[in-house]
This record gives C-alpha cells, structure tokens and sequence, in this order.
C-alpha cells in the first residue's frame, strides 16, 4: 500500500481564509484578544488550552449558543483555582435548555430526520414536525408527574421517536439515559437500576437481519425489575403508525394512549422551555462494565452541549446543508454526540438493522440516496467493508460525501486507503477519538490539515492533551498514555453511586494523580503534529518487565488474509510474577493452514518488531468477543484465562463465544 500522503486530502490553498469555521473562529479570537497565530494550528491550539476559560466562553459566543445571559466573569467561567482532577464546575449564574438550543431558528419546512429500515423507503420530518412531536411528548410527560430532574429511559433502537423522546425530555429538564434493544435483560437492568428512571420507553418489536423479534417479554422483565422506580412503561411500535400494544397491566401503556390527550396541541401557544443550570445533569452515560456494574457516568447538560457544538460547528464546518448518516445505535456515545447535530441544523439519518446481512452495501446505498455529505461508523465496520474488495463509488453516487469518519478504534492505514479508493478520492477522513467519558472527542478530523494514512489529524481545540513516558513526562513520536492536563467542559460531573467520588477518583486519576489518564496508547507526530492511537493501555502487554501494546502486534496481524479476526492477551506466568505469558487467539479464514500462518507469523513479528513480541502460546479460536460498540474485549479474556471472575457478561456483545475461552482455561494453557 502506498502511503503517499499527497494521494489523500490536501486543504486547498486558493479558497482565503474564512472558507470554514475553524478559520473563521481563529480570525474572531486573533481579533477578540489582539493575538496572532500566523496561520499556524498548532499556535492557536495551545493559546486555547493555555486560556481555556476564554476558549469556551468564545465557541458560546461564536456559535450563538444560548447561555441565558452574555457577560460572565472569569472566575464565572470556570473554577480557576481547581484542577481537572478537582472536577471544576463552569459558567456559574448561566441558565439554558439544550433543547431549546438545538431547534432555534430551525427553518420549520427543512428535514430533520430521514428514517429508514431498510434503505429502500424513507419517511422524513422536518423541524416544525419535530418540534410538534416534541411539544407533545413533553406535555404528556409533564402530565403524568414528571418534573425537571427527574430521569426518563429508553429501551429502543436508534430511530426518530428516540430523538423525540430524549429532545422532549430535556425541554422540561429530566435527565436521560439510553440501552440498546441488543442489550440482554441483565445489562439493562445493570445500567438503568442505578438511574431509576420515572418513565421508560421500550419498544416491543424489533427487526434485525430483517427477522421480526419479539422484545416484550425483556422489556416486561426489565419494567418488573425497575418497577420502585417506574411510574409509567410506554410501549413503542414498530412503525409509526401503529397503536397497538401486547402488554397488559397498570404500568404499561401504549404510546398511543400515552399522548393521545395531547395530540392537538396549540404550536401557536408559546412553549415554555425549563432552564437549568449550567452543570445540571443530562445524560447518564455507561462504561462497558468488563470489571464489575458499569459506571454510571454523569454528563451536564451545558458541557455536553457546549462541546458537542465545538466540533461540529468549528471543527467539522457541519451546517444547514449537511446530511449526516453515522450508523450507531443508542447504547453508544455517538448518538448522543450525533443528535446535538440538530443545533447546525443539519438532516440526520437514523437507520438501526444489520449493517451486513442480508445487504451487505446498505450503508452505502443508504448513504447515496439520501445524498449525505458526512458518513460515519466505527472503524471496524471500515475494516469489513475493505475486505469485500468493493469499489462502491464504482456503483453509488457518492459526490455529496465531504467528510469520512470513524471512531470505537483505531482506523487502520488500510482502511483509510479503502475509504479514500473505493468511496470518495481525497474525501477529508477523520478518525475521531474520545469516549463515553468525555461525551466527545480528544482528536479528530479537520478541514484545514492533509490527511495522513494512520493518524487522528489534529489534537481539537481546548483539549490539552499529551502523551507521557512512564516517567511522566510528555514525549513525541514514540509512544506514551494519554492524558489531559486541563480542565475541558466535559468532564462528567459525578458517578452515581459514588459517595466520595472514589470511583470517579480511581478511574482516571489514580495513575496520574493531578492530569486525567484516559487509557489508550498514542503517540505524536512531530512533523504531521497528527496522533497515532494504537489501543488501549490497560490492554499492555508485559513481557520481562518490557510493556508491549496490543496493537503493535494487531497491525503485523492484520496485513494477512488467512486470518479473519485476531485476540491478543497476556496471562499470568506462575514461574515469574514480573513476566507474562503472551497468548494470540486467531480466527482463520477457510482453507487457511494453522501451522503455516502461525511460522509466517512468527517470522514477521521477530522481523518487523522484535523477539519480545511473538507470542508464547497461539491458538485458534471461532470467534473474538467484542463491546457493544466495537472494541475488542481483551480484559475479559484475560480474566477468564487466570481464573478471575467475569463480573459483566452483558457487556459483551456475543457472550456465546466466551465458552470456548472457558474451556481452553480448564485446560491450562501452557507454553
């Protein structure tokens, strides 16, 4: 493969210097503060880390979002005498409404949403539809009882009544937090038990590999096992013009019957949106829970808000005449991020069935009938694609298409050749890179930067953001942890459950105290000033005392086709507690000879790395289990393999596949 970077996208040159966002945001700072940047990114990115107070206050006013008032001290702004690991509190005396602020002066003619089943036939709202079915949904949750706080659940796919209900939540103040319909019973319960949502929505059925599947009965359960907390369980149908409902019983009701009363609400009669502070809660977003119950993370509804709109106004230039398609479900952080969309005034494509079977392209007819200008999955689903050989700008139109993102991993050079050969020539390609815990992104995709094969193109804007030796100093172009070293708007406010904050505490500031440590390996372009994430660190390998990132041996493996999937883990070495016993579990394509790949392999690996990293033990496996979201579940199988045990089953998005793991373990894998 070539990596010729002038191959993929190069920021024009003949376009001035306001031709986007992020441009035009840097020109209103170097006139607002009499500073000059001299049309280096790197200046401007540490002159908004180094004033992160005045960074934040200018994205509200650039982008007009609605604080409630327009004057704010300094020390309004944000606690300037506390640290990012004393969890700052910002814009003390600001009163605002997120849903209020993403649907202001929406043209109420203009499509919102586009859904879709099955990529054939779309139904489409505009913004004075949605506005509409929110004012009702909010009537009707006001008039059960709900009041601003109060937590609100959804057990649905990702499709338009989903928005509706999060949107119309907000605008009364409840907080929301969200499951997948692929989520088991336990799972849900583990997450939703610590929120005890006043209301849930879930819908009863759903389809997925075009195959009907009665979901009734899990949601039944799972209403059974929140019902201390539950007022009111409206079932959703499928479609949306269906008003039947197959549950009975005083806590279930059918959506239907649930606005029936407020259908005929009066859009003329102004609504009155509840404003809340700053920090107050929005969502409650989950961790993977691969070590015990999930952590149950909670996000303010300013924060959010505010970051959300920071990249997709400034860094990614999203506006009205975008068309986004990010293919996610709800139990992902990139549907929270992708509604906020709503605030550019963009259309979302919301879409929720296999991505592969029975149709392997409809993403991609998806994403050239609707004609959307910005497409995104997670880098695995790049990664299947690439593997079909498809040149799919061959069979689809795909001009609108501008910007390519990927996130859930690392996006491998190779799928970045993919995206740029086979979608789009010279398309800006993102990989993004953040988390749950931030409700956005570290890194990511700009306009104004050539896209490199392998790296996240810029660190964004008011996070600063290093990567640190194991002496704790910041190092580039080598690899180092992640950390961020200032306070960012956000940080989850608190856990629940976390009396103290120890969990919180733990989590990201116990190995660094004073910065947060996000937990992924990176390292820093010196020249590109590009990132290159290469996994998870609490996936390290430690072979003799010498740490070794999974991904360094993924990226030997992956380049062979005789292998479908691969799992790299270290388990413990009873004869030398400094030293592990490195184990690479290997999916084979057909026809694919064990004793072959593993000699290959084993070559490759001492070649192009090192010794220290071939494995001691290799094994073939049927399948690699994998999060919900797409991250390979190495922990999980690490605790299986020394005997620990696996606290959180329903983190796992195909737990049939951890027998196998099981049985190996009973049989003591030896060198």
């Amino acid at each position: 493969m070539s990596n010729c970077v002038s191959e993929y996208y190069v920021p024009p040159t003949d376009q001035g210097s306001e031709w986007n966002a992020e441009l035009r945001f840097r020109n209103y700072i170097q006139k607002k503060y009499a500073v000059d940047f001299k049309d280096d990114y790197e200046k401007f990115w540490q002159w908004t880390v180094d004033n992160y107070g005045e960074f934040w206050m200018s994205v509200a006013e650039f982008c007009n979002v609605d604080l409630g008032k327009n004057k704010f001290s300094k020390e309004d702004i944000v606690e300037v005498d506390k640290n990012i690991s004393e969890i700052p509190k910002w814009f003390n005396g600001a009163m605002l409404n997120y849903t209020e602020n993403v649907l202001k002066n929406a043209d109420d003619n203009k499509i919102a949403f586009i859904e879709t089943f099955d990529g054939e036939s779309f139904e489409y709202f505009t913004y004075g539809q949605l506005k509409k079915d929110i004012r009702i949904l909010a009537e009707a949750m006001k008039g059960v009882g709900l009041k601003c706080g109060d937590a609100i659940a959804t057990y649905m796919p990702n499709r338009y009544r989903t928005a509706c209900i999060m949107l119309a939540g907000a605008s009364i103040g409840c907080t929301f937090a969200s499951c997948s319909t692929e989520f088991g019973e336990k799972a849900v319960v583990d997450r939703l038990s610590q929120v005890k949502p006043k209301l849930i929505f879930g819908q009863e059925k759903v389809v997925f590999k075009q195959k009907m599947h009665d979901n009734s009965y899990n949601f039944q359960k799972i209403c059974g096992l929140l019902s201390d907390s539950i007022i009111k369980a409206i079932v959703m149908p499928l479609k949306n013009d269906e008003t039947d409902c197959s549950l009975n019983g005083s806590l279930f009701v059918s959506f239907d019957e649930f606005i029936k009363s407020y259908r005929n609400v009066n859009m003329e009669e102004p609504f009155i949106y509840k404003k809340v502070p700053f920090n107050h809660p929005m969502y409650t977003m989950f961790s993977s829970g691969t070590t015990g119950l999930p952590k149950a993370m909670v996000h303010t509804v300013g924060g959010t808000l505010l970051k959300h709109v920071e990249e997709h106004v400034i860094q990614t230039d999203m506006n009205d005449k975008d068309v986004i398609m990010f293919y996610t479900t709800c139990g992902w952080m990139m549907w929270n991020w992708l509604m906020t969309a709503l605030y550019t005034k963009a259309t979302i494509v919301v879409f929720d069935e296999s991505p592969i079977y029975p149709d392997k392209e409809i993403l991609v007819k998806i994403l050239a009938r609707t004609k959307a200008t910005i497409f995104g999955c997670g880098a695995k689903m790049y990664d299947t694609y690439n593997s079909m050989g498809i040149k799919f700008n061959d069979k689809y139109d795909l001009s609108n298409l501008r910007l390519a993102l990927s996130t859930g991993s690392p996006l491998k050079p190779s799928s970045f050749e993919f995206i740029n050969n086979s979608l789009k020539k010279k398309v800006v390609i993102g990989s993004i890179c953040g988390g749950t815990d931030i409700i956005g992104c570290f890194m990511g995709a700009s306009l104004n930067r050539p896209v490199v094969p392998g790296e996240c193109q810029h660190l964004y804007l008011g996070m600063n953001c290093q990567t640190w030796n194991y002496k704790r100093e910041p190092v580039k172009d080598q690899q180092g942890e992640l950390v961020c070293v200032t306070p960012f708007v956000s940080q989850p406010s608190h856990f629940l459950n976390d009396e103290g904050g120890n969990k919180y505490f733990r989590s990201y500031f116990e190995k660094n105290p004073g910065v947060w440590t996000h937990g992924d390996y990176c390292e820093i372009d010196s020249k590109t000033h590009g990132i290159i994430v290469y996994g998870r660190s609490d996936a390290t390998l430690n072979r003799f005392g010498v740490r070794i990132g999974t991904a360094e041996i993924y990226n030997v493996v992956e380049a062979y086709d005789t292998v479908i999937d691969s799992l790299v883990v270290g388990t413990r070495d009873p004869s030398d507690p400094d030293n592990e016993i490195i184990v690479l579990f290997l999916k084979l394509a057909d026809n694919s000879k064990f004793d072959q790949v593993v000699t290959k392999l084993k070559y490759d690996l001492r070649t192009h790395m090192s010794p220290r990293h071939v494995p001691n033990v290799f094994k073939t496996i049927n399948d690699i289990p994998y999060t919900h979201s797409g991250k390979k579940m190495e922990l999980i199988v690490k605790q299986i393999l020394n005997g620990e045990d696996v606290k959180n089953i329903g983190a796992v998005r195909n737990p049939e596949c951890l027998s196998e793991y099981e049985m190996m373990f009973q049989k003591q894998i030896t060198v």
